[in-house]
């Protein structure tokens, strides 16, 4: 407790000087106070770690000054030092906010043991709000990326359920940061300061996903030795991410919709109902109304979590993010692996943002993490990527039937198809820019602009006068 700061008030000078030299060998840094006006006075001024205060004094009582203290500072713990008759003034001052008392007399090191304990108890109190507040920056949605409208409509939809505790229901493809857009709206909400707790429903079978979620009696199966609090009860007041919600079978389902909507469960092997307030985020990558259509998911379920639907979009429709995460994973594991941050060639780049990613940000960022740990030297080049991405990634061009349900970036898409296209071209035409032109059905000035727009070719490559003109919109029209 080394350089901790120690107020002690009390008018008996003994008592004062045997406290201040106990305390400074123990490498405290001691104030002392002679009466309740000092003692107030250098607790306003010096804000110490913590409090050593007798009862009873001259000029006033020792629980006023407690009172006094709590309300300027509420974390400061004050042990209060009590006559040998005054039980009830220490459990008033117990009451009053102080975290101990000792009798007088007392034993020096028996005050020292409950000095450590009641710091050691402040630091973590402290430490516990530290790592809530770095929590609730790590996941607020300000840090996630996304750049383009579909994400930032998100971001707004969170921002807008801040202050309600309705249900969520999280859509999308699996790898698209359902869990983190989760936790974002946890910490973004009114009940940040509590626990997030998150399930994979998917990951249990049926008798352990209820033990997990309601808790279980001892003695109520093979097993069970004692009893165990459920995650509904973990995340009281708090927030209860289902993960993967249609996995569940139908009869998990039905206790389920129990628990959401009256706000109650009882344990496995119990009979006693709790009551719980449980803010309820639901994720899946299934089309749920599908799956209540072919009775594999109770509708009423559907409906009582289906309440603020946010549709995740996959990464091939956030094409404009992919850079920026891919910026931020390199960031990222390179501080992780500690060693001095890479580069990434704008080829590197371009076949990134090529790949249709199937696996969306989770593979993004496990293909990054890869790269970074294989590649000895300063940039991330073509080479470097799998050869799945850097080989493969011009046959990879996303097909859709028809229009995806959470939709897509149409222009996004149509650049993207057209640099592939364009790119094999002039491979196939061993970089002759009129053979691959005539190979797509364009004008040559309309592939020039384009490929120099997309940068296929090096600067010095475009050759004719006024290569840099944009073609004319009736020979944009020849070329689509």
């Amino acid at each position: 407790m080394s350089g901790q700061r120690l107020l002690i008030v009390d008018d008996e000078a003994s008592i004062r000087d045997m406290l201040a030299f106990f305390f400074h060998k123990r490498g405290f840094e001691v104030m002392t106070a002679s009466n309740f006006t000092e003692g107030q006075a250098s607790a306003l001024r010096s804000t110490p770690d913590l409090v050593l205060c007798d009862i009873k004094m001259p000029d006033g009582n020792g629980l006023d000054l407690l009172k006094k203290i709590k309300a300027e500072s509420p974390k400061t713990p004050v042990i209060m030092i009590t006559a040998h008759t005054s039980t009830a003034d220490a459990i008033e001052a117990m009451k009053a906010g102080a975290v101990d008392y000792i009798a007088k007399p007392f034993n020096v090191e028996e005050l020292g043991l409950i000095v450590d304990r009641a710091l050691g108890e402040k630091e973590l109190r402290d430490e516990n709000v530290y790592l809530k507040q770095e929590l609730a920056a790590k996941y607020t949605f300000a840090n996630i990326i996304g750049k383009g409208s579909r994400m930032q409509e998100i971001f707004r939809t969170i921002e807008r359920i801040a202050r309600v505790s309705s249900t969520v229901l999280l859509t999308g493809e699996s790898g698209t940061g359902k869990e983190l857009i989760a936790r974002a709206i946890h910490y973004t909400s009114i009940r940040k300061d509590r626990k997030f707790v998150s399930i994979n429903c998917g990951a249990l079978p049926e008798p352990l996903l209820e033990s997990e979620l309601f808790g279980h009696e001892r003695g109520a199966f093979t097993g069970a030795i004692k009893d165990k609090r459920g995650l509904f009860t973990e995340a009281d007041h708090g927030t209860l991410f289902l993960d993967e919600i249609s996995e569940t079978t139908l009869t998990m389902q039905v206790k389920l919709l129990r628990a959401i909507q009256e706000r109650v469960i009882r344990k496995v092997g119990g009979n006693e109902e709790v009551t719980v307030d449980t803010r309820i985020i639901a994720a899946t990558n299934k089309d749920l109304t599908e799956l209540v259509s072919e009775g594999k998911f109770w509708e009423d379920l559907f409906y009582r979590i289906n309440v603020i639907p946010i549709a995740l979009p996959p990464l091939r429709a956030r094409l404009e993010d992919i850079a920026p995460l891919t910026q931020y994973f390199i960031t990222k594991v390179c501080a992780d692996q500690k060693i001095p941050e890479k580069k990434i060639s704008t080829e590197a780049m371009r076949l990134l943002e090529a790949y249709p990613w199937p696996g969306n940000v989770r593979e993004l960022e496990n293909t990054l993490e890869r790269t970074v740990a294989l590649e000895p030297g300063p940039v991330i080049t073509v080479s470097s990527l799998p050869e799945s991405i850097a080989l493969g990634v011009r046959t990879r061009v996303p097909d859709f039937e028809s229009l995806p349900q959470e939709g897509i970036n149409l222009e996004s898409y149509l650049e993207t198809v057209g640099k592939r296209l364009m790119r094999e071209a002039l491979d196939r035409c061993e970089g002759v820019q009129t053979k691959a032109a005539e190979l797509l059905h364009m004008s040559f000035r309309s592939f020039r602009y384009y490929a120099k727009k997309y940068s296929l070719v090096r600067r010095d490559e475009i050759y004719e006068a006024g290569g840099e003109e944009a073609p004319a919109a009736a020979e944009i029209e020849e070329g689509a």
